[in-house]
C-alpha cells in the first residue's frame, strides 16, 4: 500500500513535466514566479502531512497507560488546529503578493488571440494602425519583449495557457482579457487551452515560437509584404478552388477570404496541423482533409471521402507551399 501511493504520488508530480509543456522549465518572470509558489506549496503540505503522520504512528505505538485525556485534547487542539491554521497561514502570505495588482507594461507587440472549438484565430496587431496581420493555431513573438495578449472567446469559455512563459487566463465570449508575457528564451513552447471547452477539448494546443528580435522582425515584416502564391494551375489549387476551400478559409493574395475556418496565409511554415496536435506533413494534411473528425472529433471542418488518395495529396502539397 505504501508503495503504490508513493507511486501514484510521483507520477502526479512528473504530470506536469513533459518537454514543451513543463510547468518546471520555464523562461518567465509569471511562470518563475508560479513554480516558486507551488514548490513551496507543496513542501508545506508535505510537511503538514509528515508531522501528521509521525504523531500518529507515535499514538498508535504508545502504550495504553500513557496516554490520558488531557494530552488527547491537547494533541487534537495543536495538531488538528493550531498547527495547520499556522502553516497555512504562513504559505498564504507567503503567496498574497503574486496576487498584487501590477502597473500596465508598454506593449512593444499586441496579439489578439480568439479561442473558437477547437482551434485558435491569432492576428497581430499592427503598432500604428492599419489591418492586423492574421494567422491560426501558431504564435511567433521576439524574445527580450513585451507581449501583451488580447484574449477573447467566439462560442464558450476556454483558457489561454503557455506553461513554460505564464499563467492562464480565460478567454470568454464578449469580454477581452489581458495578458502580459515576455520570453527569456529563443525556443519553442507548448500551449493549451486549460478550460474544457467540449469534444475535442484536449486537442485544443498551439505552438510559441519566440524568435531572436532581428529575426522576428525579418519574420513580421516578410509576413505583412503582401506577395500573392504563384498564379500557375497547379493541380492542388485546381482542387481547393474546385472543394470551395476558400469558402471557409483565407489565403493572403488571393480570392479567397473565408473567415469561418483557420487562416491558411503562410501555412506551409508552420509546425503543427490541427492546432497543435500532428506534425506538418503532407501525409497528416491528406488524411486531415479527407477524414478530420477521424483525427478531431467535432470540428466543424466537413469531411472529403470523396477524393482520392492522389488527389488529397495534390491539395496538402499546395497547402505545405504556402509560405
Amino acid at each position: 500500500m505504501a508503495r503504490a501511493c508513493i507511486l501514484i504520488f510521483a507520477l502526479a508530480c512528473l504530470s506536469g513535466c513533459n518537454a514543451q509543456q513543463s510547468t518546471l522549465s520555464v523562461f518567465g518572470a509569471d511562470a518563475r514566479e508560479i513554480r516558486q509558489i507551488a514548490i513551496v506549496l507543496t513542501v508545506g503540505a508535505v510537511v503538514i502531512f509528515a508531522i501528521t503522520a509521525l504523531l500518529y504512528i507515535r499514538a498508535v505505538r504508545a502504550p495504553e497507560e500513557s496516554l490520558n485525556h488531557h494530552q488527547g485534547m491537547r494533541m487534537i487542539l495543536w495538531v488538528g488546529a493550531i498547527g495547520p491554521t499556522l502553516i497555512l497561514t504562513a504559505l498564504l502570505l507567503y503567496a498574497l503578493p503574486a496576487m498584487r495588482p501590477r502597473p500596465a507594461s508598454p506593449a512593444d507587440l499586441v496579439i489578439r488571440v480568439e479561442g473558437e472549438q477547437f482551434w485558435w484565430r491569432v492576428a497581430y496587431q499592427p503598432p500604428n494602425g492599419g489591418a492586423p496581420l492574421p494567422s491560426a493555431n501558431e504564435i511567433r513573438l521576439p524574445v527580450g519583449r513585451t507581449v501583451v495578449f488580447e484574449l477573447a472567446a467566439t462560442d464558450v469559455i476556454h483558457s489561454f495557457w503557455i506553461p513554460g512563459l505564464g499563467g492562464k487566463m480565460d478567454m470568454i465570449p464578449g469580454r477581452t482579457n489581458r495578458l502580459v508575457v515576455k520570453a527569456e528564451k529563443a525556443g519553442r513552447y507548448r500551449g493549451v487551452c486549460a478550460e474544457f471547452c467540449g469534444l475535442s477539448h484536449a486537442l485544443m494546443a498551439f505552438d510559441v515560437v519566440a524568435m531572436e528580435p532581428a529575426a522576428f522582425d525579418t519574420w513580421l515584416a516578410d509576413a505583412r509584404a503582401i506577395v500573392p502564391p504563384p498564379a500557375i494551375a497547379t493541380p492542388g489549387r485546381t482542387l481547393f478552388d474546385a472543394q470551395g476551400c476558400g469558402a471557409c478559409h483565407t489565403i493572403t493574395g488571393t480570392p479567397h477570404a473565408g473567415i469561418i475556418g483557420p487562416d491558411l496565409s503562410r501555412f506551409g511554415e508552420r509546425l503543427t496541423l490541427g492546432a497543435g496536435i500532428l506534425p506538418l506533413t503532407t501525409e497528416n494534411i491528406a488524411a486531415f482533409i479527407r477524414a478530420p473528425h477521424q483525427t478531431k472529433p467535432g470540428v466543424r471542418m466537413p469531411a472529403y471521402p470523396q477524393l482520392s488518395d492522389e488527389d488529397a495529396r495534390a491539395i496538402a502539397h499546395y497547402l505545405k507551399g504556402l509560405r
